[in-house]
């Protein structure tokens, strides 16, 4: 029985040597270690041979077996590194070549000013609310009634809002003040959020108007607000965007669910004050309308307005976008044009 554990080693040695691929190295390992191997078989039947005997046969065919299992791992990791090589040739990499040019995405020059608005603000103390409270489809009760807009009120006109065909008093929003009234009506005071969206009129489109644009929402309720809250906000907001303070200039105007109301211009960007084309020579540029919460407002959504005052603004992203890099008509935002957006 020795002798044939001993021969069993050098014909599995020999085969070992003699294999070119892993395939053949597998069949071997199959041959001499599985457990219905010559070797296996020999160790069941060391219970048939002399006691004395035990010992020594059952240690050699371990040994052997112990042998017989490292030449082959050997051999693996030859062939293991063999190919690694072959494949680290083929595969090689110059670090000197030139590049190959990948085109990539840039973000939107209206979704870069949001997200900039958007980070001001939350500077300032405000919170992005949740696209629940800010919905595109709306009903007439957020898009007009709760922010007081009389019944006859030219914004109700088809020529202006955009109804539902088979819902009377579904409309797209027409301004992003919805959100104020959703907020209200689910938050307590103190409330301090700013809410960016689409928004849609009945417009011509040109090269100032389109009938899809974005705008953003402001609200702040709290007690004891004043206008003078609203003037600081607005001016610190206007420094940060623009880069640097810049005269500003409130007047008087009117929305129906603010009361006093006003819109903010700012000096123009292009002729600093001067006169030019693209403030049709008044130096001055509008940017955004504001005021403060009309008390009818507040009621109408159970916020008590003798102790609870507050302010709201709305601005075109848009247009703000279009006064910081001088872009003079609105509908190139909305032509894809890789010309124009590879600028940003």
């Amino acid at each position: 029985m020795e002798n044939k554990i001993l021969e069993i080693k050098e014909n599995a040695t020999r085969e070992i040597e003699a294999v070119h691929c892993l395939k053949e190295l597998d069949e071997i390992k199959n041959k001499y270690l599985s457990r219905s191997s010559e070797l296996n078989n020999l160790k069941k039947g060391l219970k048939d041979i002399e006691p004395a005997m035990r010992p020594r046969i059952g240690s050699l065919t371990n040994e052997v077996y112990k042998e017989i299992e490292a030449l082959i791992k050997d051999k693996n990791e030859k062939f293991y590194f063999e190919e690694l090589n072959k494949k680290l040739i083929s595969e090689k990499i110059d670090p000197t070549l030139d590049g190959t040019y990948m085109k990539k995405g840039k973000v939107h020059p209206l979704t870069a000013t949001v997200n900039e608005i958007v980070e001001i603000f939350e500077h300032l103390g405000f919170s992005l609310i949740e696209n629940q409270y800010s919905p595109e489809v709306e009903v007439e009760k957020y898009n007009f009634d709760l922010l007081n807009t009389p019944k006859e009120h030219p914004a109700r006109d088809v020529q202006d809002t955009y109804y539902a065909l088979n819902a009377k008093h579904v409309v797209l929003r027409s301004q992003t003040s919805g959100a104020q009234v959703h907020t209200m009506e689910n938050q307590k005071p103190p409330i301090k959020i700013i809410a960016p969206g689409r928004v849609y009129r009945n417009e011509s489109v040109s090269a100032r108007k389109n009938n899809l644009f974005h705008q953003i929402e402001g609200l702040c309720v709290d007690k004891n607000i004043r206008f003078t809250d609203l003037k600081g906000t607005l001016n610190e907001f206007i420094r940060l965007y623009f880069g640097s303070s810049r005269p500003t200039r409130f007047r008087n105007s009117f929305f129906p669910f603010t009361e006093p109301s006003a819109e903010v211009d700012v000096q123009c960007i292009m002729c600093k004050g001067k006169g030019c084309a693209t403030c049709s020579g008044t130096g001055w540029l509008e940017i955004l309308g504001c005021g403060m919460v009309d008390p009818n407002v507040l009621e109408g959504v159970g916020i008590d307005s003798s102790v609870y005052s507050g302010f709201a603004f709305g601005m075109g992203v848009e247009r703000l976008t279009m006064l910081k890099y001088a872009i003079d008509d609105i509908r190139l935002f909305f032509n894809n044009d890789e010309r124009f957006l590879k600028q940003f």
